[in-house]
């Protein structure tokens, strides 16, 4: 009998054994893929072209007087140096001062009626006898009048030593029948204004009073 070769009964072995086992799974960890980052809002932020600054809100308008604003309200400074002094008859009676009026009397007639007297001043003539005399008239709807009108619309008359011009004119405020007696008086390098409006029929009864009111305008060599 032949003997087997000892090499190939250790062959044999090892396959004998090797097909003995049980399969075994292997499992292996593989890197997950890098995945692009989404930008976040911040970071978006940063990368986003810079917008131009809003363009900042106009400044507001300064309103500017219309000719025919009450000079008592203008925003001009009043007359400095001289001043005048007068006396107002009993039934007129006086309001406060403000900062742009020399003086204010009221002055009541019959069923309500009222007029106001304003006595303004400012430095220089504003503008001359015309132009005060046209932004009166405006304020009661009148049109304006030239200079070669001003003989017939004015009146001269002397106060202590006072050239005062004076007018008298009838037109519509705030809808209603209103007539203005007014007087300027120049004062040293000032303009001083007496402006009484109200209606018609209480105007025409104190014309007479208007006028005598101005004649007792004197200078006192200072404000009053």
């Amino acid at each position: 009998m032949r003997s087997t070769p000892l090499p190939f009964i250790a062959v044999a072995l090892i396959l004998s054994f090797s097909a003995c086992r049980d399969p075994q799974i292997e499992s292996y960890r593989v890197p997950k893929e890098k995945e692009s980052a989404t930008p976040t809002a911040s970071a978006t932020a940063r990368t986003a072209p810079p917008q131009a600054p809003a363009a900042p809100a106009p400044a507001p308008t300064a309103p500017t007087p219309s000719a025919d604003a009450n000079m008592a309200n203008t925003a001009v400074r009043t007359a400095e140096g001289p001043g005048l002094s007068w006396t107002a008859p009993a039934h007129w009676i006086a309001k406060p001062a403000s900062a742009m009026r020399k003086g204010t009397y009221a002055i009541t007639g019959e069923a309500g009626a009222a007029a106001e007297l304003s006595i303004t001043a400012f430095p220089g003539s504003v503008g001359g006898d015309l132009a005060n005399i046209n932004r009166w008239r405006g304020q009661v709807q009148l049109p304006p009048i030239t200079a070669s009108d001003l003989p017939s619309a004015t009146r001269k008359i002397d106060a202590n030593g006072f050239q005062v011009t004076t007018v008298d004119f009838a037109g519509t405020a705030a809808g209603a029948p209103t007539r203005v007696l007014g007087a300027i008086v120049p004062v040293g390098d000032s303009t001083w204004f007496f402006k009484l409006t109200g209606p018609v029929g209480l105007l025409e009864r104190e014309q007479a009073t208007f006028t005598a009111f101005l004649l007792t305008i004197r200078s006192t060599g200072a404000q009053p």
